[in-house]
């Protein structure tokens, strides 16, 4: 079978990585791809969102099964565009990729189909943003309504605070119009804990739980990255959680997906804050989470190539979905400065040094005069498996003494309280 993955980040060569596992998997490329991921398949210059220039590869290729991995090509509506061609996609269609397009979409999709999740006020007008501030305590959760590549949600301890980012969203155009409609949400107290799940619209099937640790500092601190590090599986959830989530979200969540009548064939994550044995949905995106994937697909089992391909033709039910009981560790290393400015170009060293056993998977790197270099804030995602958490760990902070590039930073605490 020839496959093609769209994208060009971790999350792609880790899917990458696994599909290139498959018995089944005869040819398989990537639009645009990186330089990880082009030692594993074939890499095509393009734009992930030029629809029509990804159809035409498809048609030309004979493409059987395309992965679309970010979340911009779902809501251009690629899948919706890939189907009408008369090929397979795995990825939502476009009205379900407003799940995560659209915050507000969102939050009304929740409370419709009585999803558990935050009280929130959604808001056009600064002015009266302002005004509904009042009506809450804080901390505040202020969400830009539209993608902000995993920088749209703010959390402010004060008025003050709360005032000046509704400005730099809704007035000042920061998140390049993502921010002129907003939500404003209560906190929630508890512990976060990503919950991804493939299905097929009809059949929904969790994966292995993951911790992402989101703000860019120790300690939790510092403005929301896409994400600094993860482990899988999460350290702190609850023992018997899995019914509770089947219960109050996934079935709902399916549900909702009927009568709302949205064709979802692909992975959800759901975003979710646990407390008390009781868990609320912080968000829902409509594709792999980054960099979640890292850790769960080191412990996929199961031919990936079989589950996305029955996601891609409704028959997920006929699929036994096998997990490794390791444990796996993902650690970010980022440009210094990020999620802010900083540079790029970077020559990136002793890569190649690194354990037979670590997985490193490129996020943002470049090939400059044959050297590999930094090309993103996320540079590399090293990843390692364990016997226990403390294993995988200990083998991806080793790992990050050995790589190099000038300005690398990264978090000391991935996979800790």
């Amino acid at each position: 079978m020839k496959v093609l993955v769209i994208g060009s980040g971790g999350r792609e060569h880790a899917i990458a990585y696994k599909l290139k596992q498959s018995p089944k998997v005869t040819e398989l490329y990537a639009i645009p791809g990186n330089p990880g991921i082009a030692s594993l398949c074939t890499c095509v210059p393009g734009s992930v969102e030029d629809n029509e220039f990804l159809v035409d590869f498809i048609k030309k290729n004979q493409i059987d099964l395309t992965v679309i991995g970010p979340e911009v090509p779902l809501c251009n509506g690629l899948a919706d565009d890939i189907e009408k061609a008369g090929y397979k996609a795995f990825g939502p269609q476009k009205k379900a990729a407003t799940l995560e397009g659209s915050k507000a979409f969102s939050k009304d999709f929740m409370i419709r189909h009585h999803i558990p999740t935050a009280k929130y006020v959604e808001v056009t007008d600064f002015e009266k943003a302002c005004k509904e501030v009042d009506h809450f305590d804080f901390p505040l959760v202020i969400k830009a309504d539209g993608l902000a590549a995993g920088k749209g949600v703010v959390i402010v301890e004060n008025k003050e605070d709360a005032i000046s980012t509704l400005k730099e969203m809704m007035v000042d155009g920061a998140l390049d119009g993502a921010g002129s409609k907003v939500v404003l949400e209560e906190f929630l107290t508890g512990f976060e804990c990503s919950l991804l799940c493939f299905t097929d619209g009809k059949t929904i099937v969790p994966m292995v739980s993951a911790k992402d640790h989101k703000q860019i500092f120790d300690g939790n601190k510092g403005p929301n990255t896409g994400g600094m590090g993860t482990v899988s599986p999460n350290p702190f959830l609850p023992e018997g959680m899995d019914e509770v989530l089947k219960k109050d979200i996934l079935d709902p969540f399916m549900q909702g997906l009927k009568e709302d009548q949205m064709d979802y064939r692909g992975v959800v994550f759901i975003g979710l804050m646990i407390e008390n044995n009781q868990a609320k949905v912080l968000e829902f995106n409509v594709r792999f989470g980054d960099p979640e994937t890292q850790s769960i697909l080191l412990r996929l089992e199961s031919d990936l190539y079989e589950i996305m391909d029955a996601c891609a033709t409704y028959t997920l039910d006929q699929v036994d979905v096998k997990w490794s009981d390791d444990h796996v560790a993902c650690l970010v290393l980022a440009s210094g400065g990020y999620p802010g400015k900083y540079d790029k170009g970077i020559e990136i060293k002793n890569i190649d040094k690194v354990s037979d056993d670590i997985v490193v998977f490129h996020a943002g790197t470049a090939l400059k005069d044959g050297k590999l270099v930094t090309n993103g804030g996320r540079v590399l995602n090293v990843c390692a498996r364990g016997a226990n958490l403390q294993e995988a760990l200990a083998k991806v902070y080793e790992t990050a003494t050995i790589i190099t590039f000038d300005g690398m930073y990264y978090r000391h605490d991935i996979g800790l309280r």
